[in-house]
C-alpha cells in the first residue's frame, strides 16, 4: 500500500458505507501501488483510512480502476481522485498466484472423487451424481414448497435459539 504522511486506519466497506451515508467522507483517492489500486479515505473529522478487507486490517487491493469504481458506485459515491504515480501494470497483483490454496482445492476435489462410492476422478463422480438426479423418476418438489418448508424450519430454529439463550 502507498506510504502517506501518517498511517491510515483500516476501514471496511461496511464502515465506509456508514460514513458516506452520514456525509462524513471529505475525499476519496484511488491510489496505485504496483499493479493494484487501493482506496484511501479522508473523513470530515480529519481521519485518514484505507479500505480494508472485510475480516482483516489488510488493505483491500483492486486489480483495476474499474473494480474500484464499481465499489464506489455501489455505495453511491460519485467521485474520487486518482494517483497513478506508482502504478506498474506489469507488476504482479497482490491476490495472484496462491499456489498453496490452489493445491488445497485440487486435493479436496481429488478426495471428493476418491471418497465417492465408485472412486474415480471428481469430474466422473460429479457427472454420475448429476445424471442420477436427472434420471430420478420421483416427482419434483415445487420451489415455493421447498422455500415454505425451509422458512418453517428456520423459524423453529430461531425460536429454539431464543429459548436456549
Amino acid at each position: 500500500m502507498p506510504s502517506t504522511q501518517r498511517q491510515p486506519q483500516p476501514m471496511t466497506q461496511r464502515e465506509l458505507r456508514t460514513v458516506a451515508e452520514a456525509g462524513g467522507v471529505a475525499e476519496l483517492t484511488v491510489t496505485a501501488e504496483g499493479a493494484d489500486f487501493f482506496l484511501q479515505i479522508a473523513t470530515r473529522s480529519g481521519q485518514h483510512a484505507v479500505l480494508s478487507k472485510a475480516r482483516s486490517t489488510q488493505p483491500r487491493p483492486f486489480p483495476s480502476l474499474n473494480a474500484a469504481a464499481a465499489v464506489l458506485k455501489s455505495m453511491g459515491l460519485a467521485g474520487a481522485r486518482f494517483d497513478t504515480t506508482r502504478w506498474d501494470p506489469k507488476a504482479k497483483h497482490m491476490n495472484q498466484n496462491r499456489p498453496a490454496r490452489a493445491a488445497a482445492v485440487r486435493a479436496a476435489h481429488r478426495a471428493a472423487g476418491a471418497a465417492s462410492a465408485e472412486g474415480g476422478d471428481y469430474n466422473e463422480w460429479l457427472h454420475r451424481e448429476l445424471q442420477a438426479s436427472i434420471d430420478d423418476t420421483r416427482p419434483n418438489i415445487p420451489f415455493d414448497d421447498v422455500m415454505a418448508r425451509m422458512d418453517k424450519q428456520l423459524a423453529g430454529l430461531k425460536t429454539r435459539r431464543k429459548k436456549g439463550a
